[in-house]
């Protein structure tokens, strides 16, 4: 049987959620999403999403829950708003890490990132 691997290395991954320190919330996104470089990835989640953010079944803190589902949120309006590539790369069986990539900056005369990223919300 063929192994399959994962393209994603560990150098030029950032990862601002771990066990050792705060989660990453909403603002921290935003703030990640305002200063990276295109190209440059994010790690926001490692599990499951699906799962994790689902009170019936997560093992998460109901709190660790609704900043999963919000931080989540936050990045599929900042991929909609064509700011970052959202993709997943199987870490483990039932384990993903969801990555933000940051995309080049819209070139169009509108508001401040920061205003569209509120917007948005």
């Amino acid at each position: 049987m063929m192994a399959r691997h994962s393209i994603l290395r560990a150098t030029g991954v950032v990862s601002i959620f771990g066990a050792a320190g705060p989660a990453l919330d909403e603002v921290g996104l935003s703030a990640w999403i305002a200063q990276a470089a295109p190209g440059e990835t994010l790690v926001y989640h490692r599990g499951f999403l699906a799962v994790d953010a689902t009170s019936v079944i997560s093992k998460l803190p109901a709190e660790q829950q609704r900043a999963l589902r919000l931080v989540a949120s936050a990045a599929l309006r900042a991929a909609e708003q064509g700011l970052v590539h959202l993709v997943q790369a199987r870490i483990g069986p039932d384990q993903f890490a969801y990555i933000a990539i940051a995309r080049a900056r819209p070139r169009q005369a509108g508001p401040a990132l920061s205003m569209r990223l509120l917007e948005a919300a």
